[in-house]
Parts: structure tokens; C-alpha cells; sequence
């Protein structure tokens, strides 16, 4: 069963109470000295909290899916063929580059 929070607007006491959540809210402050109005605050009670690694895939898809999921990350066999050409033998060109001539420094 869940929990609330629960908050007097009167004397500001706060309380958390376990109730089902077809339970009415309560109204009253239980304080003896205090006839004050509670009020049920926001964000609280009926929490899931959920724990562990992979959650939602390792629970909850089904045997399928596991299974096609398993395929597509499994390792593909290289398909491409080996390089069977032979290697480029030809001796690169080892002569200076040419830089274009200056012209004459003028006098």
C-alpha cells in the first residue's frame, strides 16, 4: 500500500499515513491540540522504483525480440574478398620539382 504525505495548514505538523488509494483523504489533523485541516501534498506516495541494469529489455520484451536483438549485435562473417592484385611496382618519380623562374630584380 502506498504512502502519503500529509501537511496541517493550521498547526504545519506533517504526518505520512498508509492508506490504498481508495481510501478517502483525510481531512482532520490528528494532533489532539489541534483542529486543523490537512491538506495531501503533491509528488508523494504510490512511488515504483525500479532497480537493476536493462530494466525494460531484460524484463519485459519477449523472447522474440530478445532473439532478434541477439542476431543483429552478433559479429558478421567478413565477406570481402582478399586483395589479390598485384602491388604497384613502378618506381615513383624521384626528379626535383621544377619551381617557375623569378624574373629579374629590377635596378
Amino acid at each position: 500500500m502506498p504512502r502519503y504525505d500529509y501537511e496541517c495548514q493550521k498547526c504545519g505538523n506533517r504526518f505520512e499515513v498508509t492508506q490504498s488509494m481508495n481510501d478517502p483523504k483525510l481531512e482532520d489533523c490528528p494532533e489532539p491540540s489541534c483542529d486543523g485541516r490537512v491538506k495531501r501534498l503533491l509528488g508523494t506516495g504510490a512511488g515504483v522504483i525500479f532497480k537493476g541494469s536493462g530494466f525494460y529489455q531484460t524484463d519485459y520484451r519477449s523472447a522474440s525480440y530478445q532473439a532478434g536483438a541477439k542476431a543483429d549485435t552478433a559479429p558478421k562473417p567478413d565477406t570481402a574478398k582478399p586483395d589479390t592484385a598485384k602491388p604497384d611496382t613502378a618506381k615513383p618519380d624521384t626528379a626535383p620539382a621544377k619551381t617557375p623562374a623569378s624574373p629579374p630584380a629590377a635596378k
